[in-house]
């Protein structure tokens, strides 16, 4: 069985991955706050955690991977909202929880297994947090609930900080009722205007760290193999739900995956500087799901990404050649073990990239279909994209007389196009039955006459 092998956050290293069980291999990742459009940052960790996903499946079966991802949809973010919109809470998280699956459904991610709302694990929550109280990690004070930060002797092993070089620098929130600056919220009143649950403390509602600790041990179970997200995430989210999973007797995720983030044109992407852009607003601009993909995937996930002009005129190009050389072959052979190696390296998709050049180059267009399937591209007969400014190659290499070829040429393409490919190839076999040899290059389809084309012969085209 291939071997894979992950850079762990929590030890620092790249390791084998060894699942706790191969029948049954199971990841969480942190989703979206749904309140708004996914920005472009938002979709790399979907993209990551999607390839991940997909070699997943292909190592150990699709019916023995089980991949979870939330949706937070109880936040003061939403709140905010709600309060400038003037519409409802239910409404909004309704409409912007289809509009992240639309948006990254278009730029090839998989569904997950399960996409639990943190709404729905509110008792599992409340559940977690007596727990706490009980073990003496969390503690009531004015109808909040706080996770006692120095209870847990391991806080900031994931960060690799200490809990006082955090108090100087962090974004804690100083509050009467904390015993300590670093103590956080497991839950809070709330008032009749926000949403709220009935608990043992009074009306209210989650913090956000809670959620995830619910729903992963509630979905995975107490110990389970992957926990991912991006590197934002680290300190104070995931930090906060070890300590809190592991002082509730949960021995939690193994392996800790975070992606690095996301610039553009080598800024820091900010609406104050104008580069701040959604999903939808690039595809809404005509950019294909494709080359969005592409894009994300060409920078190794724990490097930081530049998304630029060029980078996303490149990957249109690319793909476009690699689309023409695979449209209509069949059938797709299993992904070459080149590609299965590179990407089971810590998800080097960038080397992926150099692989599948090489197979483009020397002709595999089986091998290079049966990668892009593997990386989340779709077969080129489902698109068509790449078709609109294909042109036929020169002919200059035909004699004066092959002139009566072209038009069997254009229709040749435009069968082709049409995804026609019955009378395509029928078409083709009787033009290479005269000696030309037909193919297709980064230019389009191509004619090439061999030793045997006799212009003579095209009268048996008619």
């Amino acid at each position: 069985m291939t071997t894979i092998r992950l850079h762990n956050t929590k030890t620092r290293r790249k390791e084998d991955f060894v699942p706790i069980n191969p029948d049954n291999v199971r990841m969480y990742v942190c989703g979206p706050t749904v309140y708004d459009r996914a920005h472009l940052g938002n979709a790399r960790p979907v993209i990551v955690f999607d390839v991940l996903y997909r070699l997943l499946r292909h190592v150990y079966g699709a019916d023995h991977v089980t991949y979870v991802r939330n949706f937070t949809d109880v936040d003061d973010k939403i709140n905010a909202r709600a309060a400038e919109s003037g519409r409802s809470i239910g409404d909004i998280t309704a409409e912007t929880t289809q509009w992240f699956l639309d948006d990254m459904a278009a730029i090839g991610a998989l569904e997950p297994d399960a996409m639990p709302r943190a709404t729905q694990y509110i008792g599992q929550m409340i559940t977690m947090i007596e727990d706490l109280i009980a073990k003496d990690h969390a503690y009531e004070k004015e109808g909040h609930v706080l996770f006692r930060v120095r209870s847990y002797a391991q806080y900031g092993a994931l960060s690799g900080r200490s809990v006082d070089d955090m108090i100087a620098g962090a974004r804690v929130e100083v509050a009467p009722f904390k015993e300590d600056p670093m103590d956080f919220v497991l839950w809070k009143p709330s008032s009749d205007d926000l949403p709220g649950w009935p608990s043992p403390w009074g009306r209210g509602r989650p913090g956000w760290h809670i959620e995830c600790s619910a729903m992963a041990h509630d979905l995975l179970g107490t110990h389970f193999d992957i926990h991912g997200g991006g590197n934002d995430l680290m300190f104070p989210h995931h930090e906060n739900e070890i300590a809190q999973s592991r002082c509730a007797g949960h021995e939690f995720a193994n392996v800790w995956m975070h992606n690095e983030m996301l610039q553009v044109e080598g800024k820091k992407m900010s609406k104050s500087l104008g580069n701040f852009f959604t999903v939808r607003d690039l595809l809404d601009q005509g950019v294909p799901g494709e080359v969005i993909r592409f894009v994300m995937l060409s920078t190794h996930y724990r490097k930081p990404m530049d998304w630029t002009e060029r980078k996303r005129e490149e990957a249109a190009m690319t793909l476009k050649t690699w689309f023409r050389s695979t449209d209509g072959i069949k059938p797709v052979s299993p992904p070459p073990p080149q590609i299965i190696d590179a990407l089971s390296n810590d998800i080097n998709s960038h080397l992926v990239f150099s692989k599948l050049h090489e197979l483009h180059s020397n002709g595999d267009y089986t091998a290079l279909k049966a990668g892009l399937r593997l990386l989340g591209f779709p077969d080129a007969e489902k698109l068509d994209w790449f078709r609109g400014d294909q042109e036929m190659a020169s002919f200059d290499n035909l004699t004066k007389e092959s002139g009566a070829l072209f038009p069997y040429l254009v229709e040749w393409q435009r069968l082709r196009n049409s995804r026609n490919y019955v009378e395509a190839d029928a078409l083709k076999a009787r033009i290479e039955a005269i000696g030309i040899k037909l193919s297709i290059g980064p230019a389009g389809p191509n004619a090439e006459p061999t030793e045997a084309f006799d212009p003579a012969k095209l009268e048996l085209l008619k």
